[in-house]
């Protein structure tokens, strides 16, 4: 895999190219390529399904582009399209709910418990699980400081609660999913 080192200019650049008629849609290009990635991976962790996080990126950035000239720059870009997106997700799972529950396929599960050998998918299942069951804020939090290495403050920022309150969330999530990954060995 070859990492993507193409640089983007500034956020304050790329909302001074969004603000003017002549560069607009040149700024919504790259305000979308520099974030798309990072989104799509942040909302693929919460909703799972690549077509839903698909459907939830587009419409996050449908949100981003309506609310921009509302945006008041008391956080960070990075952080309020990130809000943006953790909420749009959050109102897609809810939604997915209410339409349907679904299950997991116990006979595979059993399958892999029953495997003598190392199966990285297997693993990768298991994580996937204990994170599912955790609880929704458990479960932002997590994946935000976990997958996205994300500074406490600005999960804060996002999550609009305090650093504290992150940290024993954080803390109490790690402690489930350990309990949930020894008891599937």
């Amino acid at each position: 895999m070859i990492a993507n080192h193409m640089t983007y200019p500034d956020d304050l650049q790329i909302l001074e190219l969004i603000a003017l008629p002549a560069t607009k849609d040149a700024g919504y290009r790259q305000l979308v390529s520099k974030y798309k990635e990072k989104l799509y991976w942040h909302i693929r962790r919460m909703v799972e399904e690549h077509d839903d996080a698909d459907d939830v990126l587009q419409n996050t950035f449908i949100k981003v582009v309506r609310s921009l000239n509302g945006f008041q720059q008391q956080s960070s870009l990075y952080t309020w399209m990130y809000r943006i997106a953790t909420n749009e997700s959050l109102n897609f799972i809810k939604s997915k709910k209410s339409k349907h529950s679904e299950s997991l396929d116990k006979g595979h599960l059993d399958a892999v418990k029953d495997s003598h050998y190392f199966d990285e998918n297997s693993a990768l299942n298991h994580l996937r699980e204990a994170i599912n069951a955790l609880p929704e804020k458990q479960k932002l939090v997590f994946n935000l400081r976990y997958y996205d290495e994300m500074p406490y403050q600005d999960i804060a920022d996002i999550t609009e609660t305090s650093v504290g309150a992150l940290k024993a969330s954080y803390h109490y999530a790690v402690k489930k999913i350990e309990e949930h990954l020894k008891a599937t060995v």
